[in-house]
C-alpha cells in the first residue's frame, strides 16, 4: 500500500469570490460540478486548442487548488493572471505544500489532506500537506510505473506542451473535458474534434517484447512509416503517442513495430472508449 512523494508536482491556489466563475470560463473541465474531496483532470489551452498546462483541480476552503508540473508553475501563474481582468480572484503558488500519491488503500495521518484522483479509481488518491507530514514508503518512480501501467499520460512526459490536443492526451477519456459546459479557451477546436471524430492520434500503453523501453522521444516505426514517438517508461512498459490509422495499416501489412531497435506491441487502455485496432501483445 505505497505512498510516494511527487517532488515534480506543485500547487497554485485560486481563491476569492469569483474563483469558480473565473476558472469555469477558461478551463476544459467543469469546476461547478467538482465535488469536495475530488481531484479532477483539467487543462488550460491555447486559442488553437493545444494543451498549455494540464493539472488536477480540487476545492479548498477558500477556492481551488491546481496541482501541476512544478517546472510550469511560474508560467501557469502568469497565464492565469492574463485572464483575470476584473475578476475578484487571488492567484498564487503555494511552495509550502507538498504533493504525494497513494494507491491500493494506503492510509495517511490526520494532518494530510487525502483526495480521490478523479481520472481513474485505480490511480488512488492525491495527498497534500506541509513539509515533513508524509511518511512515504515508495519512490517517485513507483508512482510513475503505476501510472504508466494504467495508461495515464502526463504533460511534459508523454506529450509536449503547446503541441497536443486534449483528445490526444486522453483527456476526453479521463474526465478532463466537459463537452456540455459553456465556452472556454480553445473550446471550438476541441468540440469540433469531438463531434467529427477526427482524433487519430492517441497516447497509449506499449509493451517492449525484447528488452526495456527506449529513451522518451524515440520514433515508433512500421517499416518506413513513422507511427509516433515514445513517452515515459518503466521497465518493459511505457506510453507512446501513436497514429491509430497508421497502426491499423501496419497490422494489415504485418509490419512489426519498432522503437530504437526494440520490438513493441500497442495496448488499448482498459478505460478507453475510442475505436482501436486489435493487436496481440507478448509479455
Amino acid at each position: 500500500m505505497p505512498i510516494a512523494l511527487l517532488p515534480d508536482r506543485a500547487v497554485v491556489t485560486v481563491s476569492c469570490e469569483d474563483a469558480e466563475s473565473f476558472l469555469q470560463g477558461i478551463l476544459t473541465c467543469n469546476v461547478e460540478t467538482l465535488e469536495p474531496g475530488e481531484a479532477r483532470l483539467g487543462a488550460l489551452l491555447s486559442p488553437q486548442g493545444k494543451i498549455l498546462f494540464d493539472f488536477l483541480v480540487s476545492r479548498t476552503g477558500e477556492g481551488f487548488r491546481l496541482e501541476a508540473a512544478a517546472e510550469k508553475m511560474a508560467d501557469l501563474v502568469k497565464r492565469l493572471g492574463l485572464y483575470r481582468l476584473r475578476a475578484k480572484v487571488a492567484i498564487a503558488a503555494d511552495p509550502a505544500l507538498v504533493v504525494a500519491a497513494s494507491w491500493d488503500g494506503s492510509e495517511t495521518s490526520a494532518e494530510v489532506e487525502s483526495i480521490r484522483d478523479g481520472r481513474l479509481p485505480a490511480l488512488g488518491r492525491r495527498l497534500y500537506a506541509g513539509t515533513g507530514a508524509f511518511s512515504a514508503d515508495a519512490g517517485e518512480d513507483a508512482y510513475h510505473a503505476h501510472r504508466i501501467a494504467l495508461g495515464i499520460p502526463e504533460g511534459g512526459r508523454d506529450f509536449a506542451y503547446g503541441d497536443a490536443f486534449p483528445h490526444e492526451a486522453l483527456m476526453d477519456q479521463l474526465g478532463g473535458v466537459d463537452f456540455k459546459k459553456g465556452c472556454y479557451v480553445g473550446q471550438e477546436v476541441v468540440s469540433r474534434m469531438q463531434h467529427r471524430g477526427t482524433a487519430r492520434t492517441r497516447v497509449v500503453p506499449v509493451v517492449f517484447v525484447n528488452g526495456e523501453a527506449p529513451e522518451p522521444g524515440t520514433e515508433v516505426t512500421a517499416g518506413q512509416k513513422v507511427l509516433g514517438v515514445t513517452g515515459s517508461r518503466a521497465g518493459t512498459r511505457g506510453l507512446a503517442t501513436i497514429r491509430l490509422d497508421r497502426l491499423a495499416d501496419a497490422l494489415v501489412t504485418g509490419e512489426p513495430l519498432r522503437a530504437g531497435g526494440a520490438m513493441l506491441g500497442v495496448v488499448k487502455p482498459a478505460f478507453a472508449t475510442f475505436a482501436f485496432p486489435e493487436m496481440g501483445v507478448a509479455g
